[in-house]
């Protein structure tokens, strides 16, 4: 039998996660039913007219804020640079959504998603092509900024990754968050090997990171090893299809989810916690947590399985189309429309395919008295 890595000193560059403990950890080992984590809900900016539509993009945060309060919930809204649209929004703008936002909710923590700009000649990685948005970001506070991947940083050998992490941290005089994705999402894009999250996760301006996986369960590697390693990094579940297991561990979402969701997985939160939990708003009068959340995670998973339903190119990108059908079919948003530029779009029949896909969470809200989704 194969003894399995436990101790980071032992790890290398080229370890691979199911040569680790952490890949062979159950969800049931780590569950916690006393934690109640921040939901990092990373916020559409819709549009109207080929314009952005600031009101919308306004009530849909409150939207989500009034959820938030309801069940006791911190939300922190997340504006990258994308807003949803692959970062189609210029500089000028991505700082005007930034002056907007802060206008809006003068007290409201942020995450600000920033990438590399300037890369389409490149030939390499340059660290400097992350400081144009670090700086337009930097010039807020009570915020905390996410170095997305990108493609020139994505294809880094493990040790040089690490490097190049480390060398845009210089430049951070906020919290930082570093994020990776797979295939699924952008087609050049690669999950971190256990030792690479090792070193990030020991870096002082790193607060914690972003997973979005849909071949392996990354989030449930990254929990089991900072749990184990008591690390003080926090993984954030960037997983729209498993929501759930971020809310079972205790641990941080950052979706998109919470856009087009934000009643039921904000309820699901709390229903998860035992009545002795310090955070829990509703109690069940047992001491216990509140069973039916099991029906809830399947109810907002199947919305978000049809939110982020993968297209035949296999990918998900196209769910802020759908998102912004719901909202628009939620009477948040004034219209449907994306960003003019945008080239991930979905179907004629979306409105319809959207209507359908909110049916089953509708239903839930009504039974457990959920307020915000399609209930008074």
């Amino acid at each position: 039998m194969q003894e399995l890595i436990s101790d980071p000193r032992d790890l290398t560059p080229q370890t691979t996660w199911q040569q680790t403990k952490w890949a062979w950890v159950g969800e049931e080992e780590i569950v916690d039913h006393t934690t109640k984590a921040r939901l990092c809900a990373a916020a559409l900016l819709p549009f109207r007219d080929q314009k952005p539509d600031w009101a919308g993009f306004a009530a849909s945060i409150r939207w989500m804020q009034a959820a938030a309060d309801h069940y006791g919930v911190e939300l922190v809204v997340v504006l990258n640079a994308d807003t949803g649209y692959i970062f189609d929004l210029d500089d000028a703008l991505y700082a005007e959504v930034l002056r907007r936002f802060r206008a809006e909710f003068p007290k409201a923590k942020f995450i600000a998603g920033v990438t590399a700009r300037g890369t389409e000649s490149d030939t390499a990685f340059q660290a400097e092509r992350y400081r144009t948005l670090i700086d337009i970001v930097q010039e807020h506070d009570n915020c905390e900024v996410m170095l997305m991947t990108s493609r020139w940083l994505n294809a880094l050998a493990p040790e040089r990754r690490r490097d190049a992490y480390y060398e845009i941290a210089e430049w951070l005089i906020r919290p930082g968050i570093v994020h990776a994705l797979e295939p699924a999402f952008v087609p050049w894009a690669t999950p971190y090997e256990p030792w690479l999250l090792w070193q990030l996760a020991q870096h002082p301006k790193f607060v914690g990171g972003k997973i979005s996986t849909l071949d392996e369960p990354h989030f449930l590697y990254w929990a089991a090893m900072c749990k184990d390693l008591r690390l003080d990094f926090a993984p954030h579940s960037g997983d729209d299809f498993g929501i759930a297991t971020a809310i079972k561990l205790g641990l941080p979402l950052l979706i998109g989810a919470a856009v087009s969701g934000a009643p039921l997985i904000c309820a699901a939160k709390d229903m998860w916690l035992q009545d002795g939990a310090p955070a829990k708003k509703f109690t069940t009068g047992t001491g216990r947590f509140d069973t039916r959340v099991y029906k809830l995670f399947e109810a907002f998973q199947s919305l978000e399985d049809q939110v982020f339903r993968l297209d035949a190119r296999m990918s998900a990108s196209p769910y802020k189309h759908s998102t912004a059908h719901i909202l628009h079919s939620l009477g948040i948003i004034a219209s449907p429309e994306t960003h003019p530029a945008c080239r991930d779009l979905r179907g004629a029949d979306e409105a319809a395919r959207m209507e359908e896909a909110v049916r089953r969470g509708k239903r839930m809200a009504e039974e457990l008295g959920i307020p915000g989704f399609g209930v008074t």
